[in-house]
């Protein structure tokens, strides 16, 4: 009886132990569970808001600028902006359309007041990332591009992309200021404080192929919460056991 008893007092410690480390764990599975619920509500009201931007009317550049000095977003709102391209400050970055490797031509485009704004005009070849490759697609002349504003990155959104090279005039990441910085603008010249996408109205030539912006916004959240909350739900099965466990051995 007395070495029944005395398994019994060490053990209890141990249980206590392990009770305690299971409940700590529950606890940070159901908050993990709560915030990929939270999450999925963020997403869905992001997702509907892109949805109603997008199918939206284009505006004046004037007044997507009034929307971003007031709220600092305009993501995917579609606008109408006139001028005159900069081509010799083309910038490009690195992409894929397609399946095919290249770049997105960014081009500063000279407005009316003075100011210029970059304009992603679309995709090219890789090799065909020097202008005088596709002399047609430098066209001349006042032009009217209407696309979708996108916000400007604050900073690069992953440690895993490469450094931009603005010597080599290629971009790994939309860094607006270092594009715009490298393209050769008037000293002091005004800019626009976000990107215009342009959409898919044929370029002179063919190219750059316009209408690259890829709205891919994944929402998992639902499944990653459901995981969260399994996990959750058989850890405390495996709790109540080990609570329940002692009094069978007595």
């Amino acid at each position: 009886m007395s070495t029944t008893s005395d398994s019994l007092s060490r053990s209890r410690p141990k249980t206590a132990l392990l009770l305690g480390l299971g409940l700590v764990l529950f606890l940070i599975l159901l908050a993990l569970g709560t915030w990929q619920v939270q999450r999925l509500y963020w997403k869905e009201g992001l997702l509907q808001t892109i949805g109603q931007r997008t199918h939206s009317a284009p505006v004046p550049l004037a007044e997507v600028e009034k929307r971003f000095a007031a709220s600092g977003d305009v993501d995917y709102t579609p606008v109408t902006a006139s001028g005159t391209f900069l081509h010799q400050g083309e910038r490009h970055f690195f992409a894929t359309w397609e399946g095919q490797s290249g770049f997105d031509v960014f081009t500063p485009l000279h407005l009316e007041d003075g100011r210029f704004v970059l304009i992603n005009r679309g995709f090219v070849p890789y090799d065909l990332k020097d202008a005088a490759k596709r002399p047609q697609s430098q066209g001349a002349g006042q032009v009217t591009v209407v696309g979708l504003a996108r916000n400007p990155l604050p900073a690069k959104p992953s440690m895993m992309l490469p450094d931009n090279d603005p010597q080599k005039n290629i971009f790994y990441w939309k860094d607006r200021d270092a594009m715009a910085a490298s393209a050769g603008l008037p000293a002091g010249a005004g800019l626009v404080p976000f990107i215009i996408d342009a959409d898919a109205t044929p370029n002179p030539g063919g190219l750059p192929v316009g209408g690259a912006t890829v709205i891919d916004l994944p929402n998992s959240h639902l499944q990653y919460a459901v995981t969260w909350y399994g996990l959750a739900a058989a850890l405390a099965g495996v709790l109540i056991f080990r609570l329940r466990w002692p009094a069978k051995e007595e």
